[in-house]
């Protein structure tokens, strides 16, 4: 995993790329529960989890493709899809929902013109929405990766994204 810590994937070669992975798998490859490891793995070398990743998952840890897949659509966390440099959470939990949880997330799909799940052609921003952030006292809330925002209303959202 120290190759991960400072990966420039994005720089790398798809030789590369497929290499790290096949290390990954290699080390991984007896182990239970290893799976979720290096879909975890290559999801952070790829940004999202493509068919052809899957199947070189699956071949190397002697696992079924309909098993790998299974997994992959199962936890929200993997994507099949490129993400955004920013995936962007709107919670709709109870507390940010009654307090314009909505209407943050309809303000997002304007500005950004796309709708959840889905990711702005230019790369950047991909818009999610999830349950509860953690932050019911200070909601509505959204969080841009690892940043939460809180007590968002529609009209601050253009100065959080000029942020990115």
């Amino acid at each position: 995993m120290d190759k991960l810590k400072k990966c420039q994937c994005e720089d790398m070669s798809e030789e590369e790329k497929i290499a790290i992975i096949e290390e990954f798998i290699d080390e991984y490859k007896n182990k239970e529960g290893s799976l979720i490891q290096v879909l975890h793995i290559a999801q952070t070398i790829y940004g999202y989890l493509p068919i052809n990743i899957q199947k070189l998952i699956a071949d190397g840890l002697d696992k079924p493709l309909s098993e790998v897949s299974g997994v992959v659509s199962f936890y929200s966390f993997f994507s099949t899809t490129p993400r955004g440099k920013y995936t962007i959470r709107v919670c709709l939990g109870t507390a940010c929902y009654v307090r314009g949880g909505k209407k943050i997330l309809d303000k997002l799909q304007e500005i950004l013109g796309i709708g959840v799940g889905e990711t702005t052609e230019d790369q950047k921003f991909t818009l999610e929405v999830m349950r509860c952030i953690g932050a019911c006292g200070l909601a509505p809330a959204i969080s841009i990766n690892d940043t939460v925002y809180k007590q968002v209303n529609p009209d601050k959202l253009s100065e959080i994204l000029e942020k990115y």
